[in-house]
């Protein structure tokens, strides 16, 4: 759906993006991962036609570049600073977004009721949006970008801020977009959000993608090894294996083993592992 292809950009001495390529395949939801600094926001310009790359091209397959604006129409974005009226109401604010990607008449009014009900926003859609919690202004910018079905959805860190409710329920459209054949886009600082939804996953820094694979197939690569703690007569083991069932077994058979506990690599040690654990600013 999304090819990336040796993107560089420069700002001054700064290359925030430094030779990206990468491919998103049609009807996937796929994560940009990535430290403060690491070249996400710059990419996501880049592929909206927002930024132009000094070196490199993107291509929308079958459509185009986004430097073109009909290429464009078939990109929705949902920033993570929320794009909407607060003095407008949910229902206005569709009919406004909705305009600007060529909607009118009987396929705006549908397309503003069907997003509306996608989002669980249908009973609120006459209220003024500034009367809304955090979670239903967020659930309201997924909206905007869906309202006018677009093939390629790029989400920034879509959960920011809401409730488990709400988080869950964003959870819930964007499985349902990846049903629809929708391709999506996903960066997030949370992890255990791209470990649930994403087919496959980038880790960048400084401008390039350092690992690029399936959660499993990054986690088996770059995740480490799992840690077995126990409680022994001897007191606490704690042992780095790559099997721990068979660790396990030979606490038991030795008769030492009276708790224990399991951590197994996840997505958040690829990140650490790749990216180093420094604060970033």
């Amino acid at each position: 759906m999304l090819r990336l292809h040796r993107l560089r950009k420069c700002y001054g001495p700064l290359v925030a993006v430094d030779g990206l390529s990468l491919e998103v395949n049609r009807g996937e939801v796929f994560g940009l991962l990535g430290p403060n600094g690491a070249g996400k926001t710059t990419t996501v310009n880049m592929i909206v036609g927002l930024t132009t790359p000094d070196e490199g091209r993107v291509e929308l397959d079958g459509f185009g570049a986004p430097s073109n604006p009909a290429v464009r129409l078939q990109i929705g974005v949902a920033p993570q600073a929320l794009a909407i009226y607060e003095e407008l109401t949910g229902d206005e604010n569709l009919r406004f977004f909705g305009q600007l990607f060529d909607l009118h008449g009987r396929a705006l009014s549908d397309r503003v009721a069907a997003a509306l009900d996608f989002v669980g926003l249908t009973e609120r859609r006459r209220d003024v949006v500034k009367t809304y919690s955090g979670g239903m202004k967020r659930r309201l910018n997924l909206a905007i970008a869906v309202v006018h079905e677009p093939p390629l959805l790029l989400l920034d860190e879509p959960t920011v801020g809401v409730d488990p409710q709400s988080r869950n329920a964003i959870f819930d459209n964007i499985q349902a977009l990846r049903d629809r054949g929708t391709t999506v886009i996903f960066t997030t600082h949370y992890m255990e959000e791209a470990q649930r939804l994403c087919q496959r996953v980038a880790i960048m820094d400084r401008g390039k993608v350092l690992a690029l694979d399936t959660v499993d197939g990054l986690i088996a690569a770059h995740g480490g090894k799992s840690v077995v703690r126990a409680e022994t007569a001897n007191g606490e083991v704690r042992v780095e294996t790559t099997d721990p069932v068979a660790e396990l077994n030979r606490l038991q058979r030795d008769g030492t083993l009276a708790t224990f506990r399991l951590d197994r690599p996840d997505l958040e040690a690829v990140f650490l592992n790749l990216t180093g654990r420094s604060l970033r600013d």
